[in-house]
C-alpha cells in the first residue's frame, strides 16, 4: 500500500513513458535472490579477494584491512536506511537520479543522473581491461598460448553484449550459478586457513585499533569502499523486482551483511594465512600482489583449488561485467523514457521487454573505450582497470552523498509519507556527510589510487564527475524550459501500469 500512496503523492508516471517511442520494462521478472546476485556480482567478491584486498593491505593498513571492511560495512548500513526507505515509495530504473530528482529537483536529479551514467559505464568499462589481462594471462599458463589481452576481452565484450540485450532473468540465472561457485571455492580456502590456524595461530589483531590505524588507513578505507561497488544498484532493478516495495530492501540489506562479512572473515584469513607479522614482508615480495591468494591457495590447500579459482576470477570480472552493463543499460533507458536523452533510448524490446537500445549503445561506447586504449598502447589494468574503476567509485559515492541529503528534502516535503526519525533524519544527514567527507579524500588521493602519472591526469579524470554533472543538469534545465509538464514528473513512481 505504501508504495500506490508514494506514487500518488510523488505523481503518476509521465504521459511520455506511454506515448510512441517508449516501453515497459519486463514486470515481475526478479525476487530478492535474483536481485541480491546481480549486487554481488557487479561487487565481484572473487576479484576483490584477489585482486582488491591484497592492493589495499600492501598501499593502505596492511592487516587492518578486515577492520576497515567491517566500517565501511557499518557505514553502507546506514546509508542504506533513508535509501530503502525511500525506495518504498519510489520505484525507478534510475534509482539515484530518482530519488535525487524527486528530493533535490529535477535539475539536481538531471545531473545525478549523468553521473550515474559515467559511473557505471566507466566501471564496466574497466574492468574489460581487467578480463583481458586475467583471461590472457590464465590460459597462457594453462595452455602455452600468447593472446593479446584486448582478444580476450573483446570476446567478453561479444558475449555481454548478446545477454544484455535479452531478458533480464537470463542475466540473473548466468550470474547466480557464478556467483555461488565464487564463494564456494574462497570459503574452502577460508575454512582451510582457519583449521590450520593460519600462520601460527588464528589471531584477531586485524580488528583491533592498533591495526586499523597503521600504514594509511585513509587508503585502506578507500579500497574497501570500492570492493562494495554496485551494492546500490538493488534499486535499478525495482521496476522489474516482484513486490518492489518489499523486495528492493530486502536485496540491499543482504547484500551489503553477505558482501561485507564475507570480505571481513576472508581478508582476516588471509592476514592469518601468513601471520600479521609478516603480511607485509610477504606482499612487498611479490611480483604482483593478485597471486597472493594462489599463494594461500597452494600452501593451504594445494594447486587444484588455485586452478579452478583462477579460472573462477575470470568468471568473476564477467559476471561483473555483465552486471555493470545491465545497470548502465537501464540508466539510458531511463534516461531516454523521462526526457533527458533522446527519446528512442527509452524503448523496451517487444519480445524481451529489455532495454535493447541501451544496452547496444553501452556495447557501442564500451567497444571505442577499450579500442582506443589498445590503439594508444595503454596497459589493461594499471591504466584502462584502475584510473576508470576508481572514477566509477568516487562517482557512486557522491550520488550516495547526494541521495542520503535527498532522502531528508523528501520525507520533510511529503510528511504523511515520513518513517521513523531515524530514518528519514538521523541516518540520512549521518550517511551523507560521511559519504561526502570520503568522496573529498577520493579527489585528494586519486593519484595514489590510480597511479596515475601526473596530478593533472589525476584531477582531470575526477573532473569528468562535475562534467557530467554539468551536462546533466543542463539537461534537465532545457526540458524545464520546453516540456515543464515533463520536467515535473522527472524521477517520478512508475507504478507497472
Amino acid at each position: 500500500m505504501s508504495q500506490t500512496t508514494g506514487a500518488q503523492v510523488v505523481g503518476a508516471q509521465s504521459s511520455a513513458s506511454s506515448g510512441p517511442g517508449t516501453g515497459r520494462l519486463r514486470r515481475d521478472a526478479l525476487g530478492v535472490a535474483a536481485i541480491t546476485f546481480f549486487v554481488v556480482s557487479a561487487a565481484a567478491p572473487l576479484t576483490a579477494v584477489a585482486g582488491g584486498f591484497p592492493i589495499a593491505m600492501l598501499l593502505g593498513n596492511g592487516a587492518g584491512v578486515p577492520a576497515a571492511t567491517l566500517i565501511v560495512m557499518a557505514i553502507l548500513l546506514v546509508f542504506s536506511v533513508g535509501y530503502t526507505a525511500m525506495a518504498r515509495h519510489i520505484s525507478n530504473a534510475g534509482s539515484f537520479y530518482a530519488f535525487t530528482a524527486r528530493g533535490l529537483g529535477g535539475v539536481a536529479g538531471g545531473a545525478a543522473a549523468y553521473i550515474a551514467v559515467l559511473a557505471y559505464n566507466t566501471m564496466q568499462m574497466g574492468l574489460y581491461g581487467l578480463f583481458g589481462a586475467v583471461a590472457a594471462g590464465t590460459f597462457a599458463t594453462f595452455t602455452g598460448t600468447d593472446s593479446p589481452w584486448y582478444v580476450w576481452s573483446l570476446g567478453a565484450w561479444a558475449i555481454v553484449a548478446v545477454f544484455g540485450y535479452r531478458q533480464i532473468d537470463l542475466s540473473a540465472k548466468v550470474l547466480g550459478i557464478l556467483v555461488v561457485l565464487e564463494y564456494m571455492v574462497v570459503l574452502v580456502l577460508d575454512a582451510a586457513i582457519v583449521g590450520n590456524g593460519g600462520a601460527g595461530h588464528n589471531s584477531v589483531y586485524s580488528f583491533t585499533p592498533t591495526a586499523f590505524f597503521s600504514g594509511s588507513w585513509v587508503i585502506g578505507m578507500l579500497l574497501c569502499f570500492a570492493s562494495f561497488m554496485g551494492f546500490e544498484a538493488t534499486t535499478i532493478y525495482g521496476e522489474e523486482a516482484r513486490d518492489p516495495s518489499r523486495t528492493i530492501p530486502r536485496a540491499t540489506y543482504l547484500s551489503v551483511i553477505v558482501i561485507g562479512l564475507f570480505y571481513a572473515f576472508t581478508s582476516w584469513c588471509m592476514v592469518n594465512g601468513t601471520g600479521p607479522d609478516k603480511l607485509m614482508d610477504v606482499l612487498g615480495g611479490l611480483k604482483d600482489p593478485t597471486t597472493f591468494i594462489y599463494t594461500l591457495s597452494d600452501q593451504f590447500v594445494g594447486s587444484g583449488l588455485s586452478k579452478v579459482m583462477s579460472l573462477l576470477f575470470i568468471s568473476s570480472v564477467f559476471a561483473a561485467l555483465l552486471a555493470f552493463h545491465n545497470a548502465a543499460a537501464r540508466y539510458f533507458y531511463v534516461l531516454g523514457r523521462e526526457g533527458l536523452c533522446p527519446a528512442s533510448l527509452g524503448r523496451t524490446h517487444d519480445e524481451h521487454q529489455s532495454p535493447h537500445l541501451g544496452s547496444v549503445l553501452q556495447s557501442v561506447f564500451a567497444l571505442a573505450v577499450v579500442l582506443i586504449f589498445v590503439l594508444t598502447g595503454q596497459d589493461p589494468v594499471l591504466a584502462l582497470f584502475t584510473w576508470l574503476t576508481n572514477l566509477a567509485t568516487l562517482s557512486v559515492i557522491t550520488l550516495m552523498a547526494l541521495v542520503s541529503f535527498s532522502v531528508v528534502v523528501f520525507f520533510n516535503r511529503e510528511k504523511r509519507l515520513a518513517p521513523s526519525p531515524l530514518q528519514a533524519v538521523v541516518a540520512p544527514i549521518g550517511a551523507g556527510l560521511v559519504l561526502a567527507f570520503v568522496a573529498v579524500k577520493v579527489v585528494e588521493n586519486f593519484q595514489l589510487l590510480t597511479g596515475a602519472q601526473s596530478p593533472l591526469l589525476a584531477y582531470g579524470l575526477t573532473s569528468l564527475v562535475l562534467v557530467a554533472g554539468a551536462l546533466g543538469a543542463g539537461a534537465a534545465s532545457m526540458l524545464k524550459n520546453n516540456d515543464s509538464a515533463r520536467y515535473a514528473q522527472l524521477g517520478a513512481h512508475q507504478n507497472g501500469q
